[in-house]
């Protein structure tokens, strides 16, 4: 039987750690959520989860002095909804500096007749390029979003999806990853997505 691979999620205040932890579970993952430096340490993947407010994310993370820890890291690293958008420069959300290892700035979306903010709900996720966490059909499928805030396409895009205009659905810059959707809400494909980042392996 094949070991369960140890997967950290860490304390960014995210609401959806339940149905997060049990997807991991069932793709896999033996979980446990904690800021711990032992935990830390023990874990062969990492995950910042999503659903919270940005200001409050970033203020946990340096309350566990991980900021550094992680922007040296070398295990995968998955960032979901907010968990992604902490992976890039900086967020408008409350002006806060991100973790800097992937390029770009988090804006708010823009609302419009029709197109309401939060964009909450199924999207189509087009692949721009190979991708670590997409491929075949899930990389042309739909998956689930809950946002108001996203980052526009840049080098690190694998995908996208479109709320009045593109906006980066999946980013990668090994060792770290990032959805903006909610493969945990994401039915078959976002299973899918769960079960190729457990394969994933530290870089060299």
């Amino acid at each position: 039987m094949k070991a369960r691979r140890r997967v950290l999620l860490l304390p960014t205040g995210g609401a959806n750690l339940a149905s997060l932890v049990h997807a991991l579970e069932r793709a896999g993952a033996s979980c446990e959520v904690s800021g711990d430096r032992d935990a830390y340490r023990r874990a062969e993947l990492l995950v910042l989860p999503g659903v919270g407010a940005a200001p409050e994310a970033r203020r946990r993370l340096d309350a566990a002095e991980l900021v550094p820890r992680l922007r040296e890291e070398r295990r995968p690293v998955l960032g979901v909804c907010l968990g992604m958008q902490l992976l890039f420069d900086a967020s408008e959300e409350g002006d806060v500096e991100g973790l800097g290892v992937v390029s770009g700035r988090v804006e708010r979306l823009r609302a419009a007749a029709g197109r309401p903010v939060p964009n909450t709900g199924w999207s189509r996720v087009r692949p721009l390029r190979a991708s670590r966490l997409l491929d075949g059909g899930e990389a042309e499928g739909w998956f689930y979003f809950v946002h108001s805030f996203a980052a526009a396409a840049q080098e690190d895009t694998v995908a996208v999806a479109e709320h009045g205009q593109p906006f980066a659905a999946v980013v990668e810059r090994p060792p770290f990853f990032g959805t903006q959707f909610h493969p945990e809400r994401s039915a078959a494909a976002g299973a899918a997505l769960l079960g190729r980042f457990l394969e994933l392996e530290a870089c060299a």
